[in-house]
């Protein structure tokens, strides 16, 4: 992923993990909720290969927090940058940033096979653990997953 002067992840250099989706193409909507107990629920997501999934993320806490979809090292170095930079805003596609009470919206695609981690960048959060995974599975000819 590539960083702007601030820092900022930009989603079209996105490439290992899928990119921004089509309101009108998504296939499934999957509710995330994300608390100050520094934890999403659930952590773990199922999907297939070219689905477009509407992430529906709600912040139940008092805290800020932000839903970010990346590969592992991007997620730790921007985790890093935002605690120079706490109060950097975002307004990426692979990302909501989510005040307290308040729910946000990612739409993405995933092209390929594999593990697409996500987690919260506020300052301490990842370090705290408030990190998820999105397994994407193959499909089958038959239309199944496969692995």
């Amino acid at each position: 992923m590539a960083h702007d002067e601030h820092g900022a992840i930009h989603a079209h250099d996105q490439s290992g993990i899928g990119k921004p989706g089509i309101e009108k193409l998504v296939t499934r909507t999957i509710e995330v909720e994300m608390s100050d107990a520094m934890k999403f629920e659930p952590a773990e997501v199922s999907v297939k290969k070219g689905e477009t999934i509407h992430f529906v993320v709600h912040n139940g806490g008092k805290l800020r927090h932000e839903f970010v979809l990346g590969t592992q090292r991007a997620l730790k170095e921007h985790a890093e940058l935002m605690k120079k930079f706490p109060g950097m805003e975002h307004d990426e596609p692979n990302m909501a940033s989510v005040e307290a009470g308040q729910t946000g919206h990612v739409i993405w695609k995933f092209t390929g096979t594999g593990k697409v981690p996500f987690a919260c960048l506020q300052a301490g959060h990842f370090d705290a653990g408030m990190k998820g995974m999105v397994s994407v599975a193959a499909v089958n000819s038959n239309g199944r997953s496969g692995r």
